[in-house]
């Protein structure tokens, strides 16, 4: 018989399309640089390559194949190679940095604020993102994320899904891997968390990637929560007294 699991005394959240809209944030950016600059870009088309680009980069530091490398630095390599794929031309270096900072700007999903503080009440909220510290402080400037604290892959020099990203998450907080619940939108991330030990909550957020592309949504049974917001997730925790 299995032993019975111990209380919940932290959230770790994936944050990239969890706990921020960074495709609707980034084509806004890049509306307002074209704009200004009078640039003809298909920005939905170029927000899309942009993140399509950050996994491939990421397992190029995971395999050695790149020396560690924080995500600031991966997005610019891939920014660099969007500037030529989309003819972007006639951008100042200040201006192309600023445009990298786009993901420093990312807007909260309409519950992200509220459910985070009503989760907050009875738990330690923290990041757990592949974003790097600088990132993801003035992200939570930016969009008034109330974090207790960030942790992230520059931490640990390593990327989700790493082992040591989840582990070394739950040691830094002073709790054990089962004490600590990942909570993400993205099922790839909550079953390496599983397999480390953590707990797990999947929140739906089917407009991640557009109205037009439709994802994986379905509830699973594997995780310990299946909800629809950070709100449904604070009623199923108080409900669970957990």
């Amino acid at each position: 018989m299995r032993g019975k699991k111990p209380p919940i005394r932290a959230l770790v959240f994936d944050v990239f399309g969890t706990v921020v809209d960074w495709r609707t944030s980034i084509i806004r950016e890049g509306r307002i640089l074209g704009r200004r600059k009078r640039l003809r870009v298909d920005w939905a088309a170029f927000a899309d390559a942009w993140r399509a680009g950050y996994r491939p980069a990421m397992a190029r530091v995971r395999s050695g194949d790149l020396p560690w490398m924080k995500i600031d630095d991966l997005h610019r390599r891939i920014l660099d190679g969007l500037l030529k794929q989309f003819s972007i031309r006639g951008l100042a270096e200040a201006e192309i940095d600023d445009l990298n900072r786009a993901w420093h700007r990312l807007r909260p999903w309409p519950d992200a604020r509220r459910g985070l503080a009503r989760l907050k009440r009875h738990h330690v909220i923290a990041t757990l993102s592949n974003g790097n510290v600088a990132l993801l402080v003035n992200m939570a400037k930016y969009a008034r994320l109330p974090w207790d604290t960030v942790l992230c892959a520059e931490l640990f020099h390593h990327y989700k899904p790493d082992p040591e990203t989840y582990l070394g998450a739950a040691q830094l907080l002073g709790f054990a891997p089962a004490e600590v619940m990942m909570v993400a939108a993205h099922k790839d991330d909550l079953r390496a968390a599983m397999a480390c030990g953590l707990r797990t909550a999947f929140v739906r957020r089917p407009l991640e990637y557009g109205p037009d592309v439709r994802i994986d949504v379905a509830a699973d049974r594997a995780f310990d929560y299946n909800t629809d917001d950070f709100l449904d997730l604070s009623r199923q925790l108080e409900k669970a007294g957990k």
